[in-house]
């Protein structure tokens, strides 16, 4: 359902000359960075970096290799996959521009501090050769030291470390003596303390370790104040582990900054927090949909928890099962099946036959009778009176009786079922050729199929057969 509610987000890519439309499969977001990965009509697939909600590379890509930062943002970040109402609102904008590969540093300096290019430079590990990065983070490093920062040269030393565990000089430097004052800042880390003197490594080092309630509050606290987006995708990563709700308000209000009511409430839906009892607006929400006739969608957003629905929707329910597409009601038959199960039994007795013969008629062009029977034996056990299901039940036995054929026609005509009847017809024309009756009716299901050539036809020979039975 979640599905069929959401779209999916495209994307349109300049790349130089050329443009390309292609849809979002997924994105990850990993602390201040994040991965888009497109797909486009010829299945190729673009990756693209950002940075607090800039663009900073993309490519497209034959394979994402294991340890690079993309693998690891999709395997330890917060993972969003298509379709899904916030990967809209993660893409500042839905027509981009790939950089020019051979001035991203450059610009990285203009608009970043050093610290950040560094980092950065980690996160395209994907479209540079290696050793090109850790030569972008040795210039800082070497910036910094020369410039007498240690305190800074010292967080690039850990920053190149972990980028590159294999990298010698790096473990050299890190362990040199004018650095040994630093290492107890970070081993445990003061998060308090650390997050003043080396933010970026604080807001890395509690999303890594999220899943440890301490960091992860620490990290809730300073997101509140600089990315309230993030904040609800923790939130919704998370809402599985809560103990209560009471935090649904205010992350609530959150969440109707980035996407819509209907969004919202599908979300919940989708991480199994019924909004029919947590959002008190969530009810005129349906009901405004109802009044547009959108019975679909409000069905979508009402079938996950139709076991658990206040009783004052009894009436929306009613309303749904009364003027929902009965193509859609089959495609959600069994979701439907527990929706009858609520309704208030014995009221609107006509309106309920009305929608079952619909259901039957959706049934059966898609099923055998025998199946379409069965599909319809927990209605049958809610409306036992059922004159449609009686009619079908009927329809099983006749089609073993061959001398019946005439009657199981006249019941496929009545559920539209033409060339079924025709067939019916047939087999009775067959046996008693000189009959009429059977032409007859053939002639007018042709008719209803809106053939008029072969039911004129049809005509015609009724005609001839009733002349001579008249004459006869």
């Amino acid at each position: 359902m979640f599905n069929e509610l959401c779209k999916p987000t495209e994307i349109t890519i300049k790349d130089k000359k050329k443009v390309v439309t292609g849809k979002v499969v997924r994105a990850a977001i990993f602390a201040r960075s994040k991965v888009i990965d497109v797909m486009t009509a010829d299945n190729e697939r673009f990756y693209f970096i950002y940075y607090k909600n800039s663009l900073i590379y993309g490519e497209k890509l034959e394979t994402v290799e294991t340890g690079s930062f993309i693998y690891n943002a999709f395997n330890e970040g917060i993972c969003i996959e298509s379709p899904h109402p916030l990967l809209t609102a993660l893409l500042p904008k839905l027509s981009l521009s790939i950089p020019n590969k051979n001035k991203i540093f450059a610009h990285l300096q203009n608009d970043y501090s050093l610290r950040e290019m560094a980092y950065i430079a980690t996160t395209l590990d994907s479209f540079f050769e290696k050793n090109q990065l850790e030569q972008v983070i040795e210039k800082v490093f070497s910036h910094y030291r020369r410039s007498g920062e240690f305190y800074k040269s010292f967080q690039i030393a850990r920053l190149l470390s972990d980028f590159s565990p294999g990298l010698k000089s790096a473990a050299d430097r890190l362990d040199s003596l004018e650095f040994n004052s630093y290492h107890s800042l970070y081993s445990p880390p003061h998060l308090p303390l650390l997050h003043k003197k080396d933010p970026l490594f604080v807001e890395i080092h509690c999303f890594k370790n999220r899943s440890i309630p301490d960091e992860r509050v620490f990290l809730e606290d300073i997101l509140t104040k600089q990315d309230r987006l993030l904040v609800l995708l923790l939130w919704l990563e998370n809402a599985k582990n809560l103990q209560n709700l009471n935090s649904i308000k205010e992350i609530t209000d959150i969440a109707l900054q980035f996407i819509t009511v209907e969004e919202w409430i599908l979300l919940l839906g989708q991480i199994n927090i019924n909004p029919f009892r947590e959002l008190p607006e969530a009810k005129s929400i349906i009901e405004k949909m109802l009044q547009k006739g959108n019975y679909q969608n409000a069905a979508l957003l009402l079938l996950n928890f139709i076991d658990d629905l206040p009783q004052s929707y009894d009436e929306i329910l009613r309303v749904v099962w009364e003027n929902s597409d009965s193509a859609f009601v089959t495609a959600h038959l069994d979701h439907f099946i527990k929706l009858l199960g609520q309704l208030p039994g014995g009221k609107h007795p006509v309106q309920a036959e009305q929608r079952i013969s619909q259901l039957a008629v959706s049934l059966l062009k898609e099923h055998d009778l025998k199946t379409v029977q069965e599909k319809l034996l927990p209605i049958q056990a809610l409306l036992p009176n059922s004159t449609v299901i009686r009619k079908i039940n009927e329809m099983v036995e006749l089609v073993e009786d061959p001398d019946r054929m005439m009657e199981l026609g006249d019941l496929y005509s009545e559920f539209k079922q033409f060339d079924k009847a025709i067939d019916c017809f047939f087999w009775e024309m067959e046996l008693q050729p000189q009959d009429p009756s059977p032409v007859r009716k053939i002639s007018k299901m042709y008719q209803n199929k809106g053939l008029l050539s072969e039911a004129a036809t049809y005509q015609k020979i009724y005609t001839q057969l009733k002349s001579n039975q008249e004459t006869g």
